[in-house]
């Protein structure tokens, strides 16, 4: 098998990176206004978006694919105007993930899951600047839709909940991989996926 990446694997990155991202989109723009919700965007995010991510993984063998994928999702989530933290996150959790579904052999059922669960907590990027930098990150939402929301949003992420957005993420993230492999069973199993 060769090791290097070939167009092919880029079209399916491209592709698969394009689908994670709108339908993760689907579920952020609409709940995203509500400041209540913005701890649980995350999870909620990881939950929906495992569907694709383990299609995507039944055409990742490779190392490199998942990195890219993290790197893409946060420059598209930064061009979006969360921030350009989720570019960092996902060369680090992306990077993790890749090294979980290597050392599976990119065939590991159980590997998969975790793998997607790591890659996941790219997502703690858009959350950083409402964490480390409050004022700033008050004044952008202040600016954008006025003092009342930024207010709301700021109540619903003092420090402590850090905690919780990101074992959120991470536990939505096992049970989105789970469904995602409960409705593609045909596909893992066509890929050697066990």
């Amino acid at each position: 098998m060769d090791k290097k990446l070939q167009a092919k694997d880029l079209i399916n990155l491209g592709l698969f990176t394009v689908l994670y991202f709108v339908l993760g989109c689907c579920v952020a723009i609409p709940i995203g206004f509500v400041p209540v919700f913005l701890p649980i965007l995350g999870a909620l995010w990881s939950l929906i978006t495992g569907i694709p991510f383990m299609l995507f993984l039944t055409r990742v063998k490779k190392f490199g694919m998942v990195t890219l994928m993290g790197i893409l999702s946060g420059l598209l989530m930064g061009l979006t105007g969360m921030g350009f933290w989720g570019i960092p996150m996902g060369v680090i959790f992306g990077l993790l993930g890749d090294m979980i579904l290597k050392s599976g052999g990119y065939r590991s059922a159980k590997k998969s899951l975790f793998g997607y669960a790591v890659f996941s907590l790219w997502m703690v990027g858009t959350y950083i600047p409402m964490y480390f930098t409050v004022e700033a990150s008050w004044r952008s939402f202040a600016d954008s839709f006025g003092e009342e929301y930024a207010d709301r949003v700021m109540a619903v992420m003092p420090m402590w909940s850090s905690l919780l957005v990101v074992a959120g993420i991470f536990l939505f993230a096992i049970l989105g991989g789970m469904l995602g492999r409960r409705l593609l069973r045909k596909h893992f199993a066509k890929a050697g996926i066990v």
